[in-house]
């Protein structure tokens, strides 16, 4: 039998969380810590070719695992010292 579809490389949310926090780690510093939504979704999106269900699934997850802080306005996030861990 044929595959007639690729397989995506982010359809994991694990793979597209662990991503996004190589990116993050990557801006560098910025006031108080924060890494700002646009920052993190144009590169998974528009340079890696993400869809937004797999960048939604990642950060989700990023977040759940407790490797990134969410701010309540959905604005910014912050590495919490799990997610520090990861590069340590």
């Amino acid at each position: 039998m044929s595959k007639f579809v690729e397989p995506r490389p982010y359809a994991d949310p694990e793979a597209a969380a662990r991503k996004i926090i190589d990116i993050a780690n990557g801006l560098g510093d910025v006031w108080d810590g924060r890494l700002y939504t646009e920052k993190l979704n144009w590169p998974m999106l528009f340079e890696l070719g993400a869809t937004p269900a797999e960048w939604r699934a990642g950060i989700d997850f990023a977040v759940q695992k407790g490797w990134l802080w969410m701010h309540e306005s959905g604005t910014y996030y912050k590495f919490t010292q799990d997610g520090k861990d990861l590069f340590a």
